[in-house]
């Protein structure tokens, strides 16, 4: 008998069948015996009548423990107060794989042991939903640029051009050519890529070497980083809230049994709706002075800074126009105050902060040659880049959105390392 999965078992009421999957739980009376499956597409009660199975049933039953993977045959029947509307009336099992000694029990267990276990750990219902929403989060990023006419370009993992800060890379030797990088970005890639397909996306893993231990930092995360030929960064803003708000409405279209399962309130998730609010920066810290934050002009928003400026909006908000000093190199200098570039972070709301940083990009060669020695990078690893700007040349901006930060947002996770299956962090790299 083929064997079919607990989320087409509505399909099948009154058949018998056959379910393979893990145990999550099991009890008895003695005469009664209730058994809890999951197969990954869902869990099942099966219930066993020991005057209706044979004796080996019965024992393999007994034998039965947490985690043990098991085949379950039996008929399928309506039961409307189960969370799938049916349960199986189960007339055999046969034991696939035991599971002795499973660490991960129903009691109370301290993140480092968690984290620890980790591989286990993401059998829970709870880290199924996270994993379930950060798919359609993936899902949903996809979707809408293939709608929008984007195309897929896949940048490099290992680079020779550093892309943010200097001080955060991870860095290899590279044959005979020197120390190559693990990319903090594909930015710099899908700029050539725009002038060629007009509008593109890289979409993989990113990698910082920062010493940070916040709930917002991982050193290995997943971003999404679209870039548009022609145009600039007020579009580029318009694209952003398009983008955040198609997302956040798949996911609560969707999602609504992983959302529950987090115990997410919803009710803020439903104001995410364009357009977002905009604030410069030297408003913005204006308006965080009067808040009570110390921060001056010059400095960046921190983390702090964030969650408070936040809080005096219902959906997400941009902040945009920084101080060229506190941002990267490529970032386009602001015609209307030198001291500024054409750039915006995006903040979501409920203390959650960016979760996107953009701008329009820098598209004067000279202006841009001397941002990369300002910076004391060296000219010759950009100068693939510099001929963006000499081989006719052209407004464009981007944006990159962290998919960690994204998914901690939108499933209401206390700390980012829940929202990826392995989380790397400055003291983690097990398992």
């Amino acid at each position: 008998m083929a064997a079919v999965q607990i989320s087409e078992l509505r399909k099948h009421v009154g058949e018998t069948v056959t379910l393979r999957g893990w145990v999550v739980t099991t009890r008895s009376s003695g005469k009664i015996a209730f058994l809890v499956l999951r197969d990954g597409t869902g869990s099942v009660q099966g219930v066993l009548s020991r005057k209706e199975v044979s004796e080996a049933t019965w024992a393999a039953f007994g034998a039965l423990t947490q985690e043990a993977s098991v085949a379950m045959t039996g008929t399928v029947r309506d039961d409307p107060r189960s969370p799938g509307g049916v349960e199986l009336s189960v007339t055999a099992l046969e034991p696939l794989g035991a599971s002795p000694d499973y660490p991960i029990s129903p009691k109370e267990h301290g993140t480092t042991f968690l984290f620890e276990h980790r591989h286990l750990w993401l059998r829970t219902g709870r880290q199924a939903a996270i994993a379930r929403v950060r798919h359609e989060v993936e899902q949903a990023i996809r979707d809408y640029f293939y709608q929008e006419g984007f195309t897929l370009v896949d940048t490099p993992i290992l680079t020779g051009a550093i892309g943010e800060e200097a001080g955060n890379l991870f860095a290899t030797d590279y044959f005979d050519l020197g120390k190559a990088y693990l990319a903090q970005t594909g930015q710099l890639y899908v700029e050539a890529a725009a002038a060629a397909l007009g509008k593109v996306y890289c979409f993989g893993p990113t990698f910082r070497a920062e010493k940070s231990k916040t709930r917002r930092h991982l050193t290995e995360f997943w971003m999404v980083e679209p870039e548009v030929a022609f145009n600039d960064s007020d579009a580029n803003m318009r694209l952003q809230e398009s983008f955040v708000s198609y997302i956040v409405a798949r996911v609560l279209e969707r999602r609504k049994s992983e959302l529950a399962e987090l115990e997410r309130d919803t009710a803020p998730l439903e104001r995410v709706t364009a357009p977002f609010p905009r604030i410069s920066y030297t408003d913005a810290v204006a308006r965080l002075n009067q808040l009570g934050s110390d921060i001056t002009w010059g400095r960046d928003l921190g983390g702090d800074d964030e969650t408070l400026l936040a809080r005096e909006y219902d959906r997400p908000v941009f902040v945009h126009d920084y101080p060229k000093e506190v941002k990267a190199f490529y970032m386009k200098r602001n015609p209307a105050d030198p001291r500024t570039v054409l750039n915006n972070d995006c903040l979501a709301p409920e203390g959650y902060g960016e979760i996107i940083g953009g701008s329009q990009r820098e598209d004067e060669h000279d202006t841009l040659l001397a941002r990369i020695v300002e910076q004391g990078l060296d000219p010759e690893a950009y100068r693939w880049y510099l001929d963006l700007r000499k081989y006719g040349t052209f407004v464009h901006s981007g944006f990159g959105l962290g998919i960690e930060r994204t998914v901690a947002w939108i499933a209401g996770l206390p700390h980012i390392r829940e929202a990826i299956a392995f989380p790397r962090q400055i003291h983690r790299l097990y398992p």
